[in-house]
């Protein structure tokens, strides 16, 4: 193969790999001939000639071979080294050639350590409700891929409430829009482990130029390096590196970047420069919406069973701390009701889930409510649990002890002991009255929703 037939396969090149790549990568080789089978080519660095041979190796190999040249491995040399003497030469080729001594396939787990991306996780099956609206919003905005304009983006919310799916979309939509960037997604700990493999096999320097030459960095989790002091350096160079490129950087953590604990100072202030958004606890809205969309599924898999409506507006009420039990609490309910074929009704629900159920219960208390309860209606504690009968007392007690009914596992016993040890049929006259009032005066419905609303969240 000649200089001349060499060039023209580029633009072959240039469209599978992409602009970005090929500028990167493949426009800098100098083709140096085709000797005994070997195709040698001259690049300005032992990384580039490493990186280039474990990622585009056998792309290279496949392209020579297919435009009729005889190769069968590939090798690359600095081309400084031409100069030096003939043993020296030989010495750097031979550590620089695969160990079989032909291009082999990529690892790309080796230098752009990307974690798999969830096909589950798209923009599509994410549910939006009024706790993510602006976690989303700034998410698609990213995603879109266009001029960077808040760097970095700072997701951040407890466990299960969707930073890990706005990130997973935010990369798969990249990926259909601007198929030529490189998107690299990993979590915290894997930064780290990278950090730590690279500098026990000393190649820091392959580790800096591989993440500071993405487009867009996305870390999650990144608390998980608070405390690791060699770790945050790093990822502080890294950071500034690539806000200085105007490359775009996603973060997701558990919380603000001014509340996690042992990160430096330094840090949290260059996470705290762009926009950090935080993703609330679910509303029952969303929570309901977030089960009527997952329905559809299982109804494809499970078409034979029957569901009570009333089963995923009590789900949606009673688990209101995590997304992801909440699903699974669904799936779970479906798989067992196909298995002892009987249809998904509310008996089978509170048996079936008794163990998620009992679990949830432990957020609401009993003195939670009353304090909620006293502080809408503006009267003290101890009025809500006194004695006095007049109306203004009477019916905020009603409503507490409804919602204590509802909200938690207590019998109607031991709720009227906590109301000033009454007895249960007060309780039971209470919860009664009041659902008979939220159908017939739309402020007590009004009010227990906001109440509900409040103490799930």
């Amino acid at each position: 193969m000649t200089k001349d037939q060499w060039g023209a396969l580029q633009g072959q090149l240039r469209e599978t790999v992409g602009a970005n790549n090929y500028t990167n990568w493949i426009e800098p080789l100098r083709f140096d001939g085709v000797t005994d089978g070997v195709a040698k080519f001259l690049v300005p660095t032992n990384f580039m000639g490493n990186y280039v041979s474990r990622t585009f190796g056998d792309l290279l190999l496949y392209t020579m071979t297919n435009a009729g040249a005889e190769v069968r491995r590939i090798e690359f040399d600095v081309a400084a080294n031409k100069t030096s003497s003939p043993r020296a030469e030989a010495a750097r080729s031979a550590a620089q050639r695969p160990s079989q001594g032909k291009a082999t396939k990529p690892d790309l787990g080796d230098l752009l350590p990307s974690a798999p991306l969830d096909r589950r996780f798209t923009f599509d099956t994410f549910v939006v409700g009024k706790p993510n609206e602006l976690a989303h919003a700034a998410a698609r905005r990213v995603a879109e891929g266009g001029e960077v304009t808040f760097n970095p983006l700072f997701l951040y919310g407890g466990v299960g409430l969707g930073k890990t799916h706005l990130m997973h979309a935010i990369a798969w939509e990249l990926k259909v829009r601007m198929p030529h960037l490189n998107v690299l997604y990993l979590s915290a700990e894997q930064f780290m482990y990278r950090f730590v493999q690279a500098l026990r096999d000393r190649k820091m320097m392959d580790f800096k130029q591989i993440f500071r030459s993405v487009d867009v960095l996305m870390v999650d989790d990144v608390q998980f390096i608070a405390g690791k002091d060699s770790t945050q350096e790093e990822f502080f160079h890294t950071f500034n590196a690539l806000v200085d490129q105007n490359k775009q950087i996603i973060i997701s953590a558990d919380r603000a970047p001014g509340e996690i604990k042992d990160m430096e100072n330094r840090i949290q202030s260059r996470l705290q420069s762009g926009l950090v958004v935080d993703l609330h606890p679910t509303d029952y809205e969303l929570r309901l919406g977030i089960l009527q969309s997952k329905l559809a599924a299982h109804r494809v898999q499970y078409p034979e069973l029957e569901l009570d409506g009333k089963v995923l507006e009590f789900l949606a009420h009673r688990i209101s701390t995590n997304v992801r039990v909440l699903e699974g609490a669904l799936t779970r309910l479906f798989a067992f009701a196909s298995l002892v074929g009987r249809p998904i009704t509310m008996e089978l629900t509170q048996d079936c889930l008794a163990d998620v159920l009992r679990a949830s219960e432990r957020k609401i208390t009993i003195e939670e409510i009353q304090r909620q309860v006293a502080e809408h209606y503006n009267i003290r504690l101890s009025e809500l649990v006194g004695p006095k009968r007049v109306r203004i007392f009477a019916r905020p007690r009603q409503v507490a002890m409804y919602l204590c009914k509802q909200l938690t596992s207590r019998s109607l016993p031991e709720i009227g002991r906590r109301f000033g040890g009454r007895d249960h049929t007060t309780v039971m006259h209470g919860v009664r009255r009041i659902e008979e009032l939220k159908v017939q005066d739309g402020q007590i419905a009004e009010d227990l929703e906001m109440l509900r609303r409040t103490l799930e969240a």
